[in-house]
């Protein structure tokens, strides 16, 4: 891997923890530097203490966690259909995993969230597999995969929003859980999503080799001696792995998945390792950044962090479909 790449990488990596140190200084009580400071490596138990390390600096590592596994998602989508606008939200995945967690947890309630992320992995397949039958009828076209996951994405939240509407008092959490957002998250939480997250990117990385090669076309790849048979369903795995365990927590985030494979393109890494390295600073950086807005720019209230990050994605996908060319070649 590059040492521009890498460097790139630990300056991204940097502004991610100086926002987390930023965001753990800021909300309805503002520490002031130094308290900051003596919260961080003396904690005694008392407000400061408890804000930092119970609530603040939790919250933020699990929203850097999530934005670092769903840029992944979204870059292994983009490589495996060679399409710049696949995503999970774009290809249905993630109102594929939204849709069954949200019955569960309405319908049947006895099922324990530990199951979620298990419910949303069958969802997620289940809407990919869709999507991609849709797109497969068109040799995968850019626009019919776009239109296919639409639809389904679009069928599957209406099916959302009446089950949430016939939830009853449960209907203002189950609204501010679906926008996305990490309002009350702590460690617990962190630990839930970790070895999803983990998983999916220990696979990835040690799978970019493969993922290189067929960035470039399926014959390349067969030629070189890669099984698609196997390779593509487990890739798809592994894209859908981190979706399945950030959902519950964080609820369904939009266009990280999206926008940050493109913006780690933009600074044109040397090989796919890098690629995969910038991605997932770059998503670690956008979802902090948003989540640590969201709780500090409307106080006492707070934004959802998905809409925050529907604001940087949207026009990324805008300028996506307004290209002529949608071909990844030129960058993978």
């Amino acid at each position: 891997m590059a040492g521009r790449t890498r460097l790139q990488a630990l300056l991204i990596l940097c502004i991610t923890l100086g926002v987390i140190m930023m965001g753990a200084a800021l909300g309805s009580k503002a520490l002031a530097p130094s308290a900051l400071l003596h919260a961080l490596f003396h904690p005694d138990g008392h407000i400061d203490s408890i804000l930092v390390w119970r609530i603040r600096i939790p919250r933020s590592l699990a929203a850097m966690l999530a934005g670092c596994g769903l840029a992944l998602s979204g870059y292994v989508m983009q490589v495996l259909t060679r399409n710049p606008l696949a995503a999970p939200e774009l290809t249905g995945v993630t109102a594929g995993a939204v849709t069954p967690i949200v019955f569960c947890f309405v319908y049947l309630p006895w099922i324990s969230s530990v199951y979620y992320p298990f419910v949303g992995l069958a969802g997620g397949l289940a809407a990919a597999f869709v999507t991609f039958s849709l797109a497969g009828r068109s040799n995968g076209q850019s626009l019919h995969l776009a239109l296919g996951g639409i639809t389904v994405s679009l069928f599957l939240g209406a099916l959302t929003t009446w089950i949430i509407l016939s939830s009853g008092p449960q209907v203002p959490s189950l609204l501010f859980w679906i926008s996305g957002g990490f309002q009350g998250r702590s460690w617990p939480q962190l630990l839930f999503m970790l070895p999803w997250v983990l998983l999916a990117v220990c696979g990835l990385f040690a799978s970019h080799r493969v993922l290189r090669l067929m960035a470039i076309s399926d014959k390349a790849a067969a030629g070189m001696g890669v099984n698609l048979r196997f390779w593509q369903p487990f890739l798809l795995l592994l894209a859908i792995l981190p979706v399945a365990g950030i959902t519950p927590v964080g609820g369904p985030l939009a266009f990280v998945g999206l926008a940050a494979p493109h913006i780690a393109r933009l600074l044109k890494p040397a090989e796919a390792g890098g690629e995969l390295l910038l991605t997932a600073a770059l998503g670690a950086l956008m979802v902090t950044l948003a989540d640590v807005i969201g709780r500090t720019v409307a106080l006492p209230q707070e934004l959802p962090v998905g809409i925050l990050t529907a604001l940087v994605g949207g026009p990324v996908f805008i300028w996506l479909v307004q290209r002529r060319d949608f071909s990844l070649g030129s960058h993978l």
